[in-house]
C-alpha cells in the first residue's frame, strides 16, 4: 500500500463534505444526461436482420420477446475465437443477474456475437450465465452499428507499434490480433412501437462503464482502478482467477 496523508477526524469531514457536493452536482448531471439521453430521436431500422438462436432464426422484432423495449450488448466473440473476450465476459457477469429487474422494467437482455451460435452457447455454459444469446454472423448487425471493422479500416492500427494489452487479449480469446480487433463492443438500444423496431441510443468504449459495476466498486477504494502500466491487464474471466 502506497503511502498517503493522514489528517484528522476535524479534516476528513471537512473534505468529505465538499467532496459529497461535488458528487451530489455529478449525480444531477447524470440525471440530466439520462433524460437528454431518452429524448433522442429514434431511428427506424429498415434491414431485415436476422439471427440464429438456441430456438432457431429469429428477426430483430422477435428478439424483444414480448416486450417494448430491448438491450442488446455486442459482445466481442467472433468467428475465429475460441472463447469471448475477458472484459466483455466481466460485464457479462454484471448483465447476467440484473436481466431479471431489466424485464420488470419491460426491457428485454440479449447478448449479440458473430461467432457460431453453438460456441457461444458452449461459452455461457461454462461461464454459468443464463441470458439470451443470439449469433449476428449472417447479417451486418455489428458492422452497421460501428462494432464490426475490415482489415483495410484497421491498416493504420495494425501497421503500428500494437499495444502488448491488445494481444495479450488476442491471445486470451484463441486468435490473432486481427481476428481479436475485427469485433468491437458496444450496447444498442431499440423501442418497439406498431410493429416498427427504432434505435434509440448506442455506445462504446467508457460509455459502456455503467454495466462493468466492478468499477463504480474500485473507485471508491483507496488504490482505485490501479490499472497503471502491466496492470492495465487484470481482468480475467471469472473462473480464471486464483483462488484466495
Amino acid at each position: 500500500m502506497r503511502e498517503h496523508r493522514v489528517g484528522t477526524q476535524e479534516e476528513f469531514e471537512a473534505a468529505r463534505d465538499e467532496l459529497l457536493a461535488q458528487e451530489k452536482e455529478l449525480t444531477r448531471r447524470s440525471d440530466e444526461l439520462a433524460r437528454k439521453r431518452r429524448d433522442l430521436p429514434w431511428v427506424r431500422v429498415e434491414k431485415d436482420y436476422r439471427f440464429e438462436t438456441e430456438g432457431g432464426t429469429r428477426s430483430l422484432a422477435d428478439l424483444f420477446a414480448g416486450r417494448s423495449q430491448l438491450l442488446v450488448y455486442h459482445f466481442m466473440f467472433g468467428p475465429p475465437y475460441e472463447a469471448g473476450c475477458p472484459v466483455c465476459s466481466s460485464i457479462a457477469d454484471t448483465l447476467d443477474p440484473n436481466a431479471v429487474h431489466i424485464k420488470a422494467r419491460d426491457v428485454t437482455l440479449v447478448c449479440s456475437s458473430r461467432a457460431p451460435v453453438d460456441k457461444l452457447l458452449a461459452y455461457r455454459e461454462r461461464m454459468g450465465w443464463s441470458f439470451d444469446w443470439v449469433c449476428a454472423g449472417g447479417s451486418d448487425f455489428h458492422r452497421d452499428l460501428g462494432f464490426q471493422y475490415t482489415e483495410e479500416e484497421l491498416k493504420p492500427f495494425l501497421q503500428g507499434e500494437v499495444p502488448a494489452t491488445v494481444s495479450q487479449m488476442a491471445e486470451a480469446c484463441g486468435t490473432d490480433v486481427l481476428g481479436y480487433v475485427t469485433e468491437g463492443p458496444g450496447l444498442s438500444c431499440y423501442a418497439l412501437s406498431d410493429g416498427a423496431v427504432y434505435r434509440t441510443y448506442a455506445t462504446t468504449a467508457r460509455g459502456l462503464e455503467p454495466a462493468m459495476a466492478y468499477y463504480g466498486l474500485l473507485d471508491r477504494t483507496p488504490l482505485g482502478r490501479h490499472e497503471e502500466g502491466e496492470e492495465t491487464h487484470w481482468l480475467r474471466r471469472h473462473d480464471e482467477y486464483e483462488k484466495t
